[in-house]
Parts: structure tokens; sequence; C-alpha cells
């Protein structure tokens, strides 16, 4: 079990940050962190922040480690398509050779890059590199 032992500042810091920071994830940390505060057993306080008690074992460690700060740390795991590293190649090539479908542009994709991806996944790809189907591929066109 891990215990810390709070301050009176770091009790008031809490009860601030978990109602005033611009973030709900860290707002929820610092509630966790406050019931903590308040002597509350570690399974009433994660019946009532409605989390894991491994969930609260790690808020409690990164506290301990870091502080406050370190709470207000936020940190989402956002995958990238793994076009992104043939960016470059798919744009000069579709610049010189517009695909007339999607389904053209799938099957180029697949060629230039031995990568295969669904229909939709090309959509949202051709989109993040500024090519939208059909109108804007006319207007690439006339350009």
């Amino acid at each position: 079990m891990i215990n810390i032992e709070f301050t009176e500042k770091e009790t008031k810091a809490l009860n601030y940050e978990r109602y005033h920071h611009p973030h709900p994830r860290v707002q929820h940390k610092m509630e966790v962190h406050w019931l903590k505060s308040q002597k509350m057993k570690h399974k009433d306080t994660c019946r009532l922040a409605g989390i894991s008690p491994n969930t609260l074992r790690s808020y409690l460690r990164k506290y301990k480690a870091c502080g406050i700060c370190g709470l207000k740390e936020v940190n989402f795991s956002k995958p990238q398509s793994e076009l992104k590293q043939h960016t470059t190649t798919i744009e000069a090539y579709f610049y010189e050779h517009l695909p007339a479908s999607v389904k053209e542009a799938m099957a180029k994709i697949e060629e230039l890059t031995g990568i295969e991806l669904s229909e939709n996944r090309v959509r949202e790809f051709l989109r993040s590199i500024g090519m939208a189907p059909l109108l804007g591929w006319l207007l690439a066109k006339w350009a």
C-alpha cells in the first residue's frame, strides 16, 4: 500500500485544482488525491472516484515522484498512420497522376508502398494530404 502524508498547503492546492483546472482528467486526478488527503481508505477512494486499484496506485506513484505538477500531465496515445513515412512519395505521384477514384488510389498506394488499406482509410489519408474526393480532384486537375 502506498501511503502519502499531505501537507495543509498540498491539500489546499488539490482542493483548488480539482475544480479549477481546465482539463477534466486532471480535475479527476486532483479529486482522487484530495480524497486520499482526507485519510480515505484506498477501497473507498476507488469506489467514490470510479477507478480501479491499479489506477489509484499509478496516480499515487506519479504524485510521489513528481508532486502536483506530475498530476497535471496529460499524455494520450496518438497512433501514427503507416503511410506517414510515404506521404511525400504518394503526394508527388498523385500530383502528376490524379486518381479517378478511391479504388484507383487504393491500388496505387498499395503498389507504391506495399500497404493495403480500406477505402475509408484511403479517403482519410487523401483528405489529410489535402486531396478531397471528386470536387477536390477535379479542382486540382484543372488548377
